[in-house]
């Protein structure tokens, strides 16, 4: 048989895949499975004869969908793989380099209505005997850890002041209004507040927290650790300048002991290797959740924020993009830096997008799914035109161009 090699390594394992399922699940049919793995076997124990052969085809059926999804991913990890070592030996990347195609969709036998809707109950009730998930941590949680392991209590200012130190920031150090409010609007809506947690609705305080992300800018709590690692010092001095120069007693106080907990807080960021899977291991411990509030103060928040997408923009600068667009700025934010600047290369364009996200991140996140890299960067970019119509977006450009023509005055 001549094997047509443009096709992906996943897709022949997927036809051999097929063929045996076809056996096992004739197999299946033909009489009753002891192997049926529990919780399946006590569902399938209380079926009728003819439902349990139904059902054990649809669950043979299943188990082999899943291993083409396993085909499929692991071929996409090992072109990522091989990207890493072009990359690094300064070879081209080309269209072969990427897996081709999208995760297979189950095709195979379904359960009748009645039968599926009782399978699902009863994965339910299998679900409920589970201990609960550990919740994760939202504003209060980070305030709590803030104030128990340094003894720190973010200065909140109003929304209109926030946004108005975040585009002096932004502002100063290069960056755009574009770039910045339309990373805003994608990030949180067009809707956003300073203390808003991913999951929690910023105007009704509505729902619980999906991740550790806060703010403008979406930071992760490892996000907090690495940024204050590159920039605490930084930060550090610019608060014993503003205490220095401080016009009175209690703002001279303010701001040196922002700089004494800062300094603690930096001495704990440093107290790991300064690498991402470390920075996420503190992150998600007290002291990490106490750091992250740094977010939600008045003066260090926006400095954070800001730094942290002036990274983004000057990697792209020194791999030669050196004019991004807000949703350039938001694939970078979303797929991470350096895979974010991949996407926008030609070949990164064409590819599709499991190429680019680990399987559970492409799984969950909706915007992602079912798309090349140029129709993702096209997908953000028309999702930032519609949520920049928000109130809060809105607000944070009127804000910039306030703040624009105060600094080109003094």
């Amino acid at each position: 048989m001549k094997i047509d090699m443009s096709v992906g390594l996943w897709q022949i394992g997927r036809v051999m895949i097929a063929v045996v399922a076809l056996v096992l699940v004739a197999l299946a049919t033909a009489a009753p499975s002891p192997a049926v793995a529990s919780p399946e076997r006590n569902f399938a124990a209380g079926l009728s004869a003819s439902e349990r052969r139904t059902f054990e085809t649809y669950m043979s059926a299943r188990r082999f969908y899943n291993l083409t999804l396993d085909e499929f991913w692991d071929e996409v990890s090992e072109k990522r793989a091989a990207r890493r070592k072009k990359r690094a030996a300064d070879q081209a990347i080309t269209a072969k380099d990427y897996a081709k195609g999208f995760p297979p969709d189950y095709t195979g036998p379904k359960l009748s209505a009645d039968l599926a809707k009782r399978w699902a109950k009863f994965q339910e009730a299998q679900a409920e005997k589970k201990p609960p998930r550990e919740p994760l941590p939202g504003v209060d949680d980070f305030l709590a850890h803030a104030r128990e392991q340094f003894g720190f209590v973010p200065e909140r200012i109003a929304e209109r002041e926030f946004k108005r130190r975040y585009a002096r920031e932004a502002l100063r150090v290069g960056l755009t209004k574009e770039q910045v409010v339309r990373v805003y609007a994608l990030e949180t809506s067009g809707l956003g507040t300073a203390d808003m947690v991913a999951g929690i609705h910023p105007i009704t305080k509505k729902g619980t927290p999906i991740s550790t992300a806060i703010g403008y800018a979406q930071l992760l709590s490892a996000n907090s650790t690495s940024e204050l690692v590159k920039h605490g010092p930084g930060f550090i001095a610019r608060l014993k300048d503003m205490a220095a120069r401080a016009r009175t007693e209690d703002a001279r106080k303010k701001y040196q002991r922002k700089a004494q907990i800062l300094t603690r807080m930096l001495a704990v960021s440093k107290s790991v290797p300064n690498e991402w899977s470390r920075h996420q291991a503190l992150g998600r411990t007290a002291k990490g959740y106490g750091i992250h509030a740094i977010n939600i103060d008045g003066d260090i928040g926006p400095w954070l924020q800001v730094l942290k997408l002036l990274g983004l923009k000057e990697l792209a600068d020194k791999r030669g993009k050196t004019r991004l667009s807000g949703a350039e700025i938001e694939l970078m934010n979303l797929a991470g830096p350096a895979t974010g600047l991949e996407m926008m290369t030609p070949a990164g364009r064409a590819a599709t997008t499991p190429n680019f996200f680990e399987r559970g991140a492409y799984g969950r996140n909706t915007i992602v799914r079912g798309k090349t890299g140029a129709e993702l960067l096209k997908a953000l970019d028309e999702r930032m035109d519609t949520n920049v119509k928000n109130d809060g977006a809105v607000l944070f450009a009127q804000v910039f161009d306030e703040v624009a023509a105060e600094m080109a005055r003094d």
